[in-house]
């Protein structure tokens, strides 16, 4: 019975080139007027802390205050990932970076009386042509037992642009919009049999040097076992996550699915929380739990997961 789920996880395929990670954006005082020019980046950081490896401009578009440090990524922070929480990055990668995250998630459904396993939850992040674009491709196994019969195999193929629009500036946020799609590549029983288009705005904020509040809106279109043709779902989510140390992180989180009208049983609410562990800054291993808070929803879900990111 496949349908858009807990998460749009995994991915396939990445060529070749270096990895990193972009810097998060926060300003504890608004937005600084001042120009901020390469060499100056280089030599002292555009938050005035210490020199680190700067990408391009990251962004298409600039707040009134932005100046050039805004819209650049910091290679030296640690990466940024889109999971565990379901609510993804609202920045990219930057051009030449690969980022590999995987996982494994458990869900139960007491009423329907089944129990999913989903991995490897596979998702290549690659920044191309410039740092403000980056190709996605995700790819999962589903193995979903029910009294009736037990279902194994693989989940269509996920594909999709991350686009930067703009960075934070004081009380306006950070941005990125994300096209993307689900193409028939999935096993007979698993399958959608037809390509399913959408569109997720991404966007958060730094709200100081620990603590961020992010969120995702996003449209697409969906197949059911209990519906005759495609319909459309909208998505959204809001999660709030803080740092307890430089490498413990802590976030909650809550997302929902609402079908289109006359579409009946797919709307589902979750509550959710996680923590993330950081080993230097390029690897992240992950742990997140939820619970459904409808009928509609799996009664809860855990996972766990990992990231990598190659400079």
């Amino acid at each position: 019975m496949p349908r858009i789920g807990i998460q749009t996880l995994a991915i396939t395929l990445l060529l070749s080139a270096s990895v990193s990670a972009e810097r998060p954006f926060w300003m504890a005082g608004g937005c600084d007027d001042s120009v901020c020019d390469r060499v100056a980046c280089d030599a002292a950081g555009c938050d005035g802390s210490l020199a680190g490896h700067f990408s391009g401009r990251a962004f298409l578009f600039a707040w009134p205050g932005n100046n050039a440090c805004d819209l650049r990524l910091n290679y030296a922070e640690p990466l940024v990932t889109d999971r565990p929480d379901f609510t993804e990055a609202s920045s990219t990668v930057g051009r030449g970076v690969t980022q590999f995250e995987l996982g494994y998630t458990y869900a139960r459904n007491d009423d329907a009386g089944t129990d999913q396993h989903s991995a490897p939850e596979l998702l290549i992040r690659r920044g191309i042509l410039r740092d403000w674009l980056e190709l996605r491709v995700a790819y999962t196994g589903l193995a979903i037992a029910d009294p009736i019969e037990d279902i194994t195999g693989s989940d269509d193929l996920y594909l999709g642009l991350k686009v930067g629009l703009t960075p934070q500036c004081g009380c306006l946020p950070e941005m990125s919009i994300m096209p993307q799609m689900f193409v028939p590549t999935g096993s007979s029983a698993l399958t959608n049999d037809q390509v399913l288009p959408g569109v997720n705005w991404l966007w958060g904020w730094d709200l100081n040097e620990r603590w961020a509040f992010a969120g995702n809106t996003q449209v697409n279109r969906a197949v059911d076992d209990s519906q005759p043709d495609t319909f459309t779902i909208w998505t959204q989510s809001l999660a709030l996550s803080t740092s307890l140390t430089d490498r413990l992180g802590i976030y909650g989180e809550w997302f929902g699915y609402a079908a289109e009208k006359g579409v009946e049983g797919l709307d589902e609410q979750y509550l959710s929380g996680g923590m993330t562990v950081l080993f230097g800054n390029n690897v992240q291993w992950d742990f997140r739990g939820g619970v459904g808070l409808n009928d509609d929803s799996d009664d809860y879900f855990v996972g766990t997961g990992l990231s990598l990111r190659f400079l």
